[in-house]
């Protein structure tokens, strides 16, 4: 799950070449209870075997293996003993480099695709269907193995959709079995890792703490650090892993910057600092926030805005903890951040990725930030910070709490924000979240943004008048990791409930729609 040092041995490589699912390959593995790394398609084979891989995977990726400057790998990591798992791109550049046969002939499959298994108790499809469904997206299409590998499936229309060569431990699939959608697909991917390349399903959730807690301890040394605490579940077991680290070296800041939900203060104040101990200091930075982001209607630059008010608070924060510690005190380097990997994907950080939206935390920091960045979180999805926040005692409201976006209410008012619309949504969005509680949907429900959008109005008619007002827009969605979501099949009688009540007793609102939109094409936060 997390990073470690680059040289760590033993990990399974996950090669990305530009694949939207390269991380899910690793979180898939890591699911399999075996450590993953991802390297980028660019880092020379020399260097990936000098770390002594348990495996290599090769990711899918978007490029034909024919193009011109289409990404490569040197034959030796397919000479060099180590496990290798071709999939997609992956396969048919083992395919090609070994000597078998990718053409561009037409034979394009992409979604839900019946795949045949021909040898059924082979080392990947052991114990699956002869007949099972997978998830294909290809052009090119492998028409010959390379010599000493048996063909295991294929389509109608891909005669090898499969390929394995125990001899020499190398094994592909034309299809992603990373994705949910390949019924069959973790299963084949555990064949590969346990009886392909013999490994041990032996990493845990308390070898990520201890990993972290080692690697945070040689970052920080004997400095300090400040962590921003929102009240969110990234943040607290963040701000909870750095200060099984390294202790009273941390002080948690919380920023009341005013775009926070009802409530979200005081159990900053009460809940999290009961649990762990720690030491907070809270800053009411509300009117520096709202005099910021005046005027400003860009979801970018509201964002961009809201990450460098951040930054200068916490540089005033410093300076603050500095001055209390007096002149013995070690300097505040440090700033540690619930940075998850969604965020970094979404902000261009990804290898092969594009920005499609700046995180506060991520895109959003200024370019001149004094801090050295601790970010234990930022290669885990947020089941596995739960996780994490599971082994380190953190009570179960905190860690199963909902996501909320750090940017806060800031980012679900489309339109300029003030404190006027903040109030106004901060009464809806309640309403809407104590319904959830009350109908018992919040383990169902990944995420339920309420959004205002504030420069839209309609007609409506409330007691017996013309109304003129905001429309509220319900995004209740499901979701394992954030970077694939549905939207959520709610019961008919919550949803009336919750319309019901937010037009009744929240002013200046007059209707309430439901967003059915899957991500992708729509992300989860509206902005």
């Amino acid at each position: 799950m997390p990073a470690v040092p680059p040289a760590a041995p033993d990990a399974v490589l996950v090669v990305d070449f530009g694949a939207q699912y390269a991380q899910l390959i690793a979180r898939r593995v890591r699911e399999a209870r075996v450590y993953s790394e991802i390297v980028p398609s660019t880092m020379p084979v020399a260097e990936m075997l000098a770390r002594n891989p348990k495996a290599i995977i090769l990711s899918g990726g978007p490029s034909s293996v024919y193009a011109e400057g289409a990404p490569t790998l040197d034959r030796e990591i397919f000479e060099a003993g180590v496990p290798v798992f071709g999939m997609c791109y992956g396969f048919q550049l083992m395919a090609t480099t070994l000597g078998g046969a990718v053409d561009d002939n037409g034979a394009r499959e992409y979604g839900r695709t019946p795949l045949s298994v021909a040898k059924a108790g082979s080392t990947l499809f052991e114990g699956t269907p002869t007949e099972q469904s997978v998830w294909m997206s290809h052009g090119d299409a492998c028409s010959a193995a390379p010599e000493g590998f048996t063909v295991t499936a294929s389509t109608d229309v891909v005669p090898v959709a499969a390929f394995e060569n125990d001899e020499k431990k190398l094994y592909g699939v034309q299809y992603h079995p990373e994705v949910m959608h390949s019924t069959h697909g973790q299963q084949v991917l555990e064949h590969f890792l346990y009886r392909g390349a013999g490994i041990e399903p032996d990493w845990t959730t308390h070898n990520v703490v201890e990993e972290q807690i080692a690697s945070i301890r040689a970052q920080v040394g004997t400095k300090r650090a400040i962590c921003g605490l929102s009240g969110g579940v990234d943040s607290a077991v963040a701000a909870a892993l750095v200060q099984k680290a390294i202790g009273d070296q941390l002080t948690c800041v919380y920023v009341d910057h005013g775009l926070m939900r009802k409530g979200e203060t005081e159990q900053v104040e009460k809940d999290f600092v009961a649990a762990t101990g720690v030491q907070l200091k809270v800053v009411d930075a509300q009117e520096r926030f709202l005099n910021a982001l005046a005027g400003v209607s860009d979801p970018e630059e509201k964002r961009k805005i809201i990450g460098r008010e951040f930054i200068r608070v916490f540089e005033q924060a410093q300076a603050e903890i500095v001055a209390e510690a007096g002149a013995e005190g070690e300097d505040v380097a440090f700033l540690v951040q619930g940075t998850l990997y969604p965020d970094v994907v979404e902000s261009g950080g990804g290898t092969g990725t594009a920005n499609i939206k700046s995180h506060h935390n991520v895109g959003g920091l200024p370019d001149d930030i004094e801090f050295e960045l601790v970010e234990p979180l930022r290669q885990l999805f947020k089941d596995e910070v739960r996780m994490v926040g599971q082994e380190l005692g953190l009570p179960e409201e905190i860690v199963q709490r909902q996501p909320f976006p750090g940017p806060g209410l800031g980012i679900r008012i489309v339109g300029e924000v003030t404190k006027e619309r903040l109030d106004l949504l901060r009464d809806a969005d309640a309403i809407a979240r104590e319904e959830l509680t009350a109908a018992g949907l919040d383990r169902d429900i990944w995420q339920c943004p309420v959004v205002l959008l504030a420069d839209v109005r309609s007609v409506g008619v409330q007691g017996d008048g013309r109304t003129y007002g905001h429309p509220i827009v319900l995004r209740p969605v499901s979701s394992e990791d954030a970077m694939t979501a549905d939207w959520t099949r709610m019961p008919y009688d919550v949803l009336a409930k919750i319309s019901t009540r937010i037009t009744n007793e929240v002013a200046d609102v007059n209707r309430v729609v439901l967003d059915v939109t899957s991500k992708p094409p729509g992300t989860i936060e509206w902005e």
